[in-house]
């Protein structure tokens, strides 16, 4: 990785292909003791996942990145049934561990959580129901015992048209002493499609991974591809697919700041904001042809143009934009009832983020500068540069005026690039895949750091295609923000987040 944790970095870089036999493959001290090192040194852990090598052995391999300098390195392991557990000096893979288990039938000796994570039989290791390591049928919940300490079960059944997850308070009182949350339910093999469908269908597959972030997901499904055929987009495509990910920032982050008005009662802004979402996803229709943006990324570039027409129309509908929000926004913030409500509630201390590896506004609300955006830059960001946003008090306050300030920033970039889009054919050719090679393909979706790892085989077909959303990283945040808040306090701390059980559950 660099001189800082004494590993060689490789020279991978975000969305840069490399021989797989290039990984060191160490033994599991040797790798335990890289990992836990590099991450003490001010690593991170992007991806930590498993892959059969053969009926016997499963692979182990750690991808982990250097923000500072802007670097990714990859160390890999060869286990049989178990190994001992990182989680114990390294916090951030506690639940990569758990996936581990439950994916790939390998026991994490001395992991001090080792339960369920979706709730599957394993998918990437063909076992029998006797060798599973963690039941699905089995979920112990921890429980507070004391005097009137009771328990309150939530879910997973929600009102409206939310996601299901199970949320199970130990509470005295109104006090939240402690939260599990278990989720599992929208588990789909989302990985094993990735891997065994034909080019179409995983293109739509990954589009469907999280509803809400389809943009974030297809532009880093198209960047490993991309990478492994050594297609090069133009800057023309790079750039419409910029602002079709800055449009899909726009779109949730108005969502959620009308969502949280609508939480602490404060109609006005809840109804202009929820507008004015609307406003957003029509230009991802003007766009693609579709509200969420589906159809537009492809391997190699983009599958619809954007003519000079249309560039004109969706410049003067942004203008209008930005002009109607500034207002409503200044509503919401200066008020001095919702700064009651949402300061102090559910804060993340940055000691915790950097402990467990949170991404995105979660990391940013509590004054930790981690974007793939500035870190890990690829395509058009590397040319436009997008100011990062941070709060310091990483409660719901902080992560609601961070989401603003990136509408901000987004609605800026969106009119640059639509002012001097730059010339070139909308879409390169993608050939065949290369074979025996690793590459990860780290994008800065609208809840923070997508990443897809994808490994070939010598025939050059995909042998492995990890999927890491940033909901994956930043639930355990929703579990220690909880605690200490009222439980009337919850939705608006669960808003405050708006993680996404689809893209956790894969």
């Amino acid at each position: 990785m660099s001189s800082r944790s004494g590993f060689d970095a490789l020279g991978l870089r975000n969305r840069r292909a490399i021989p797989l036999g290039a990984v060191p493959t160490e033994s599991i001290d040797g790798f335990r003791e890289t990992v836990v090192g590099a991450v003490a040194a001010g690593w991170r852990l992007v991806a930590f996942f498993g892959s059969p090598e053969d009926a016997e052995r499963t692979r182990l391999l750690a991808i982990l990145a250097d923000d500072a300098r802007g670097e990714l390195g990859a160390t890999s392991t060869f286990v049989h049934d178990r190994y001992p557990a990182l989680t114990p000096d390294c916090p951030s893979a506690h639940a990569f561990e758990r996936e581990i288990a439950e994916q790939c039938a390998l026991l994490p000796e001395g992991h001090p959580w080792l339960k369920p994570l979706r709730r599957h039989l394993p998918d990437h290791r063909p076992v029998r129901r006797s060798e599973v390591v963690l039941d699905p049928d089995v979920y112990p919940f921890f429980r507070v015992e004391g005097e009137e300490v009771h328990e309150v079960a939530v879910g997973p059944v929600h009102a409206s048209i939310i996601e299901p997850g199970h949320f199970r308070f130990q509470a005295h009182g109104e006090q939240v002493l402690f939260l599990e949350i278990m989720l599992g339910y929208q588990h789909r093999g989302v990985e094993r499609l990735l891997e065994t469908a034909n080019p179409a269908r995983a293109m739509l597959v990954a589009e469907s991974i999280a509803g809400d972030t389809v943009i974030g997901h297809a532009g880093a499904h198209c960047g490993a591809i991309e990478a492994l055929a050594r297609s090069r987009k133009t800057p023309h495509a790079q750039a419409i697919r910029g602002i079709a990910l800055e449009l899909e920032r726009m779109a949730n982050h108005v969502g959620d700041l009308g969502a949280m008005s609508g939480d602490v009662a404060f109609q006005p802004a809840a109804a202009f904001f929820g507008r004015m979402r609307g406003e957003c996803l029509n230009l991802l229709m003007t766009l693609s042809g579709n509200r969420f943006g589906r159809g537009l990324a492809r391997p190699g570039g983009v599958a619809f143009d954007l003519p000079p027409t249309m560039r004109s129309e969706m410049r003067g509908r942004v203008e209008r934009l930005r002009d109607e929000l500034e207002p409503v926004a200044a509503l919401l913030f200066d008020s001095a009832s919702v700064q009651a409500r949402l300061e102090g509630v559910g804060a993340v201390s940055p000691k915790q983020c950097l402990e467990f590896g949170f991404v995105g506004p979660v990391a940013r609300a509590c004054e930790v500068t981690r974007d793939v955006r500035q870190d890990h830059p690829y395509g058009i960001v590397r040319f436009a540069h997008i100011p990062v946003a941070t709060a310091w008090a990483g409660d719901a306050h902080a992560r609601a005026l961070v989401r603003w300030h990136e509408v901000r920033r987004s609605l800026a970039f969106v009119l640059e690039q639509l002012a001097a889009l730059p010339a070139g054919a909308p879409r390169a050719s993608c050939g065949a895949l290369h074979p025996a090679e690793l590459v990860v393909a780290m994008q800065e979706g609208w809840r923070g750091e997508i990443a897809h790892v994808v490994l070939t085989n010598d025939q050059g077909a995909i042998r492995r295609h990890k999927v890491i959303d940033p909901s994956f990283h930043n639930w355990t945040a929703v579990a220690l923000a909880v605690p200490g808040n009222q439980i009337s306090d919850f939705p608006l701390c669960n808003k405050s987040f708006n993680l996404s059980y689809a893209g956790h559950d894969l």
